[in-house]
């Protein structure tokens, strides 16, 4: 025989323990009915009310994960976006990437057609995208992409 602990009228977090339910969890601990200071009524276990794992209905983990979005406002505004630069130039465009096997930023080589790509995206859209057989011409188109859409010159 167990000994259940009284938790009724006791709070943890946001929640109120207002009753003992009458099912027990699937690990064999007595579980209890709560309301929370939103005003919404869950079941919770009793271990996880007395150790702090269960806090509130779910509304806490929603708002401190909306201020967290807030303290990154740039993640925010790009999400599922590429990220852009002051000039309005994606990152992926200024940097070489650790994949890029040709040495080169913006310029590689599509197995599939057997050519060199020279690609720049300026403000969301692709404003060079070429295929060539030859890498230096890549290169070179490239360069010129850059001299006429970028304010300042590439690292």
């Amino acid at each position: 025989m167990s000994k259940v602990i009284n938790m009724v009228n006791q709070k943890f977090g946001r929640l109120l323990v207002v009753t003992r339910a009458y099912d027990k969890g699937a690990n064999g601990n007595a579980r209890w009915n709560c309301v929370c200071d939103c005003g919404k009524h869950i079941v919770a276990d009793g271990y996880s009310l007395r150790h702090g794992i269960t806090r509130s209905c779910g509304c806490l983990r929603r708002e401190m994960s909306s201020q967290a979005a807030k303290c990154n406002e740039a993640f925010v505004a790009n999400q599922g976006n590429p990220m852009y630069n002051e000039d309005g130039i994606a990152y992926s465009s200024l940097y070489k990437g650790k994949r890029n096997r040709t040495g080169v930023i913006g310029v590689s080589f599509d197995n599939n057609a057997q050519r060199f790509v020279a690609r720049l995206m300026f403000h969301g859209r692709y404003v060079l995208n070429h295929m060539t057989p030859d890498f230096e011409e890549a290169v070179r188109l490239r360069k010129e992409a850059e001299e006429r859409y970028f304010k300042h010159p590439v690292k």
